[in-house]
């Protein structure tokens, strides 16, 4: 995370310092669209993430393991997003950002079923809502013409996550069914990419863009009914984005 930090810090100095106050021409625009949202992968994500426990709990019986079965994959979702930005001439644009992405993944206990054969089921549901201010640098073209650029974001991440439907007391092996809730907001950061295209002058446009946020939130662990401490935050979100400047 420090190290996400610098880089976002050192973006956004050097493009604030290539802006020219005296040549900048401000131009205000705001965005909408959405794309899907890629979690980070098992291997990837933060110690203590509760999806990593949860898919690689052994338990406390010998031979049987609480682990439940899904994939991180299937947290893959639909995201929505819309920007209000300020362009200084044709090189740096800064904006705020909101996003939002929701997705609930099936899962079942690997080696348990219950007293009638059936599978022991629960839902995992993750939202994420990113609220950041963004930095981008355009270096070639100006606005009605193709252009690339690059960029970085710093802000909050909203979360919501939860576990509901059935499980196992590992003590007695009774099931019971339950809701397990953390909610919060932490720190995220990002970097990004994408371009710029025109849609008939220099009014309209649209961005295709791709984004990756860091960051991680607390669920408040075994004292909230969850096998870890941290829920994994991170991921690439790929969007397309209608853009309107006035």
């Amino acid at each position: 995370m420090r190290r996400t930090l610098g880089w976002v810090s050192g973006i956004a100095f050097g493009v604030l310092m290539l802006a020219s106050p005296a040549s900048a021409q401000v131009v205000q625009s705001i965005q909408v669209g959405g794309g899907w949202f890629f979690p980070r992968g098992e291997d990837s994500r933060v110690v203590g993430d509760v999806l990593v426990a949860n898919l690689t709990n052994k338990g406390t019986i010998p031979g049987y393991s609480d682990a439940l079965l899904f994939d991180i994959g299937d947290f893959r979702s639909g995201n929505v997003v819309g920007e209000w930005n300020v362009t200084f001439g044709d090189r740096v644009e800064i904006g705020a950002s909101l996003g939002y992405s929701s997705q609930s993944v099936p899962s079942v206990y690997q080696d348990f079923e219950n007293a009638t054969g059936f599978e022991i089921r629960q839902e995992l549901k993750l939202r994420i809502v990113p609220v950041m201010g963004i930095v981008r640098f355009m270096p070639f073209g100006r606005a009605g013409t193709v252009q690339p650029y690059v960029g970085a974001g710093l802000g909050a991440l909203n979360f919501r996550y939860s576990e509901a439907g059935e499980f196992v007391d590992p003590s007695n092996l009774d099931i019971f069914e339950a809701r397990y809730t953390a909610t919060g907001t932490t720190l995220g950061t990002a970097l990004l990419g994408g371009v710029k295209l025109p849609l008939g002058g220099d009014i309209y446009g649209l961005n295709i863009e791709y984004r990756y946020q860091f960051g991680s939130g607390n669920t408040g662990g075994a004292s909230n009914g969850f096998l870890d401490e941290k829920i994994d935050l991170s991921g690439g979100t790929f969007n397309f984005t209608f853009q309107v400047r006035f």
